[in-house]
């Protein structure tokens, strides 16, 4: 028997293959597809003398696990939607459920650009360890078929990191920051995918489903595929404008914060501050006020700033209050 043993001139029968023919043509391993010979997801071959005989129906298995594969799906699952085909129950739905769940989660399209171009688009300044960051993080994909070309799965991203360089931030701290957002991401996704797979998917999954329970799960699959981005995206917002606020307060009140007297009488809980002898209000200015204080706040103020700092410490953190509550009300709500 050939590599490959064709049909007669005008006949129409199957191709034959030798187990390593079928390797060659499939992809796989001999090794491996004699393992699936042991699991049973190949059908046995047609055993002719001392040779085994395979067909292209074992072509088309092949390829169909490869697919199944490459989709996440482990060998046993592999094997209960293969007898499922195999005792006519169909494959159909749930293939268009793979396909659901297989598709793109975003409307984004990917782009192209040249190394030229990205140094470019990046200040004009060749970075290889940036771009080796940016390759293994996926954010770029050489291309095996154009050298000196990467796809950019994401040119949004891209675009985002490249308005961070050029406001000072340097590539490498974009990289960690990435690496870390995407671990908090994953972890977001992880608990959204339980959330449904609780809630939602869990009367399809524990059992096989049949074409029309696996139709239903891919519509619903269309349906909540938006409901994570947009979920995340309203509380992205609301995160920042509460945390946006608070962080410019904190910034503020740290520049106009008056520094402290270097000279300072400190203030006893006994005997209130009085001015000295001689020494009086100036001229225009508002009159002190002489506040009584708890003698447990002055001690453990001193026991904080020592005893020369102690009226100082407790006017600039008084002031700072003050300037914290005014930001708080020039940015509530109007």
């Amino acid at each position: 028997m050939g590599t490959v043993t064709e049909a007669g001139a005008g006949a129409e029968q199957p191709a034959e293959y030798r187990i390593e023919d079928l390797a060659r043509h499939s992809g796989a391993t001999v090794r491996t597809i004699r393992a699936y010979l042991d699991r049973g997801l190949l059908p046995k071959p047609e055993r002719r003398g001392r040779a085994n005989v395979y067909r292209d129906t074992h072509l088309a298995r092949l390829h169909q696990i490869a697919g199944l594969l490459e989709r996440g799906y482990t060998l046993a699952s592999i094997k209960e939607l293969l007898d499922a085909w195999d005792t006519g129950r169909g494959l159909g739905g749930v293939l268009g459920l793979v396909a659901e769940v297989d598709g793109p989660w975003t409307d984004e399209e990917p782009g192209r650009l040249t190394r030229a171009e990205l140094d470019e688009t990046f200040g004009g300044r060749p970075d290889d360890d940036a771009v080796g960051e940016a390759v293994e993080l996926g954010v770029l994909v050489p291309l095996a078929d154009a050298p000196g070309e990467f796809l950019v799965p994401s040119p949004r991203q891209l675009a985002v990191a490249a308005e961070l360089h050029a406001a000072g931030v340097p590539l490498h701290a974009i990289s960690g920051h990435l690496r870390e957002l995407r671990t908090r991401v994953e972890h977001i996704a992880a608990r959204f995918l339980d959330f449904t797979t609780e809630h939602v998917f869990s009367p399809y999954l524990d059992h096989p489903p049949s074409d029309e329970e696996a139709s239903e799960a891919a519509s619903l699959v269309r349906r909540l595929r938006p409901l994570a981005q947009q979920t995340v995206d309203a509380e992205l917002a609301r995160a920042m404008r509460a945390l946006a606020t608070r962080h410019l307060r904190h910034h503020l009140t740290d520049v106009t914060a008056p520094p402290p007297s270097p000279v300072t009488p400190p203030v006893t809980p006994s005997s209130p501050a009085r001015p000295l002898p001689g020494t009086g209000t100036p001229p225009g200015a508002a009159p002190s006020e002489t506040v009584p204080l708890p003698a447990e706040t002055v001690r453990a103020v001193r026991a904080l700033v020592g005893d020369g700092n102690v009226a100082a410490f407790i006017a600039a953190a008084a002031e700072r209050e003050v300037q914290a509550r005014t930001m708080d009300a020039l940015a509530g709500p109007r």
